[in-house]
């Protein structure tokens, strides 16, 4: 167990020296605490309490019922132009909105798992480092990393095929 723990100790030193203590970085942090990373910061917990709301059984049957209400509403108002633009305009604008809070979430989660995956590629022993950041490099580069892997899968296949 200490053996663990030791290891765990000396794999978090060594991030810490590639990207800076902790406390470093909550020093640095609270240094460049501008209205920028302020309001990036509550952009985000919103756009995390929104998607978190939205995505729920009941956000769901508040926007059936409030279709059902406007397709009653429908004969009432003759069908007129101005009930057509009401539901028209109403989903249209919250589409245009939630496109970008959906792309922050997306965008947090995508930056995490990366996080952790380059966590896990580091922690391995024999997995490539060449893997860590990947999603920086350039797409005709990951193409030849893919393709470089498609075919390490083919010949392992084979191999385990002629067996």
């Amino acid at each position: 167990m200490n053996h663990k723990i030791n290891k765990a100790r000396q794999r978090d030193t060594a991030a810490d020296r590639l990207t800076g203590s902790t406390a470093a970085r909550e020093h640095r942090h609270q240094q460049t605490g501008s209205s920028q990373s302020r309001m990036a910061r509550l952009f985000d917990h919103f756009a995390s309490a929104v998607a978190r709301a939205t995505g729920s059984p009941l956000a769901f049957g508040c926007a059936v019922l409030i279709i059902l209400l406007w397709a009653l509403a429908g004969p009432w108002t003759g069908f007129s132009e101005v009930w057509q633009l009401v539901v028209n305009t109403g989903t249209t604008i919250i589409t245009f909105l939630m496109v970008f809070l959906i792309q922050q979430n997306q965008n947090k989660d995508s930056r995490a798992l990366h996080v952790k995956l380059d966590e896990l590629l580091m922690a391995l022993k024999g997995a490539s480092d060449q893997l860590v950041d990947i999603e920086d490099m350039e797409e005709d580069e990951i193409n030849e990393i893919a393709e470089r892997y498609r075919r390490l899968a083919m010949a392992a296949r084979k191999l385990k095929d002629s067996k």
